[in-house]
């Protein structure tokens, strides 16, 4: 049985109700296709968001290698010292140390 059909109702049904039974199902389908898409749209974001994030982290770690070295370069420039063998230390240090910066570059 109907509700059209329904004696409780008269037979008449007022255009309103049967708007609101007949009309919500597709008003919430297509609420729930939204928030469906919403959802792709946020984890395409994210995703997006976290492949920067892994980007700046590797770009950073790099800079933070470069600044060291450039420090060890320093230091060992700024050692002086009249004695051959140390001398020749500091000389192999700085060497080793510019090839790792070439590296970087």
């Amino acid at each position: 049985m109907t509700i059209a059909a329904d004696p409780s109702f008269g037979g008449v049904i007022h255009a309103a109700i049967r708007y609101s039974v007949y009309m919500a199902r597709g008003w919430e389908s297509k609420s729930a296709e939204e928030q469906v898409e919403q959802k792709a749209e946020q984890r395409a974001e994210a995703a997006k968001a976290a492949s920067k994030h892994v980007v700046r982290a590797a770009g950073a770690e790099q800079a933070r290698a470069r600044q060291l070295l450039e420090l060890k370069r320093e230091r060992i420039l700024s050692e002086k010292t009249s004695h051959p063998v140390r001398r020749s230390a500091l000389q192999a240090a700085l060497k080793e140390v510019e090839a790792e910066l070439q590296k970087l570059q």
